[in-house]
């Protein structure tokens, strides 16, 4: 059973000149465990689709499951198997980050055991009496995480858990939603931190204009990006690097290595270009396609490059 299932999701804003439509027939199955990333430029939908599953917003049409259940008809029935954090958690200030989640634990019957092993769990067990107000933005997205960690959910749906974090902290919520994936528990994770999602994430999917323009493995959808080229090592580089541009070869220098911006398939043109100069390569290789790079080119604004 998939955790998050949705089918033609539209979502139009009514407003001035018309309105904006946020969600344009989205179509997105989100398999049970791992940890899913959730990409897209600003203004791409993702917030208002997960506002959309969490019953924040109503959707101007289509369907939607979550673990199994229909969100719109009976989200009481799933609501506590889901731990969620939309945007930037608001809480008291002038409580402590301890008393905030006590009284949240209230209304789903969670004691101070279960509030404590939560916030211990995302770094603040040490800073837990003092308040909120004293936070940083990124010890608030920690306390975020525990509110949502406190009902022991099996799905987890996460809105840029990493803002406002230092690296070091980043690297810590990688850990924890490793984790977490790690003991079958499903993270749907929303980040623009993309290097972190192609380290972190099972599978993505990438939004753009309120449509699901790429969804799969992270080598699945890096495969569908451009080829970044080859690798070429060679014993005079500066001269292969002539060579291959007379050739009419898009290449450049990178240290002792040469980078051709060419299609796997059509390597042998660069082979047969030194070959007919008396030169040999020593290795050829292909260069690894980054999920940035693919993201950019999936979301690249056709007008932009004309």
């Amino acid at each position: 059973m998939a955790s998050i299932e949705i089918s033609a999701l539209r979502k139009r804003y009514r407003g001035f000149r018309g309105g904006t439509t946020a969600l344009d027939g989205l179509d997105m199955s989100v398999p049970e465990g791992g940890v899913f990333g959730f990409l897209g430029p600003n203004g791409a939908g993702k917030t208002t689709t997960i506002r959309c599953l969490l019953g924040l917003v109503r959707p101007t049409s289509g369907s939607m499951q979550l673990l199994g259940v229909d969100p719109q008809r009976n989200l009481a029935s799933v609501v506590r198997r889901v731990g969620a954090m939309v945007e930037t958690p608001a809480f008291f200030p002038r409580f402590s980050g301890k008393r905030n989640l006590e009284y949240l634990g209230r209304i789903h019957g969670i004691g101070k055991r279960d509030v404590q092993s939560a916030m211990t769990r995302v770094g603040l067990g040490d800073r837990r009496r003092d308040l909120v107000r004293d936070y940083s933005l990124g010890m608030k997205q920690r306390l975020g995480l525990a509110a949502a960690l406190m009902l022991d959910p099996e799905l987890l749906i996460l809105d840029e858990p990493a803002n406002g974090l230092d690296p070091a902290g980043i690297t810590e919520v990688r850990s924890l939603l490793r984790g977490l994936a790690d003991e079958g528990r499903t993270v749907f994770v929303s980040s623009h931190i993309l290097n972190e999602v192609q380290a972190v994430c099972d599978r993505v999917a990438i939004l753009n204009h309120g449509r699901c323009v790429a969804a799969g493995e992270v080598k699945e959808v890096l495969a569908m990006g451009r080829s970044a080229g080859m690798a070429v090592s060679v014993k005079s580089p500066r001269k292969a690097l002539s060579i291959l541009k007379k050739a009419g070869l898009e290449a450049s220098l990178d240290r002792d290595k040469i980078n051709v911006r060419i299609a796997a398939d059509q390597a042998n043109l660069i082979t047969r270009a030194l070959a007919d100069q008396g030169l040999y390569l020593d290795a050829m290789r292909p260069v690894e396609v980054s999920l940035e790079e693919v993201f950019l080119e999936l979301t690249a604004d056709p007008e932009s490059e004309t």
